[in-house]
């Protein structure tokens, strides 16, 4: 899910990182014709499928195919998770882990952003669980 960090007792707000600017950067390369739409719209299939099945859904239209609105999906990497991560389902869930952060131990959450229609993605923002080691 895309929770925002204020939504998480235990989230850093020193350690969140938006990248709306880079984002901007990678529409207005597109909008330029610099980028392909091969190039923007590559979604991973476990991504896709993250998208089609877990994601929170936004009111925020795609900016390539403005087809449909595009969806959050979050992962939450740190110890004792898999390399690839954890991907987030529910705000209890995410809770869980920002409990287990306060008890030490730090968790990072990854927010991307990808539309069902055409699967364009970006990293949407990264927030710490947890205080830095």
């Amino acid at each position: 899910m895309g929770f925002s960090p204020r939504a998480v007792a235990g989230a850093d707000q020193q350690g969140t990182i938006d990248y709306r600017l880079a984002r901007q950067s990678v529409i207005d390369s597109y909008r330029r014709g610099r980028l392909a739409r091969h190039e923007v719209c590559d979604a991973h299939p476990e991504l896709r499928r993250a998208a089609a099945e877990v994601a929170e859904p936004t009111k925020l239209v795609c900016p390539i195919c403005a087809d449909a609105h595009v969806v959050l999906v979050s992962y939450v990497f740190g110890p004792r998770l898999p390399a690839h991560g954890r991907c987030i389902t529910t705000r209890k869930e995410l809770a869980a882990f920002a409990r287990k952060a306060r008890r030490g131990g730090t968790f990072t959450c990854y927010v991307v952003e990808v539309c069902p229609e055409c699967w364009w993605n970006h990293l949407a923002r990264t927030f710490l669980l947890g205080s830095p080691a």
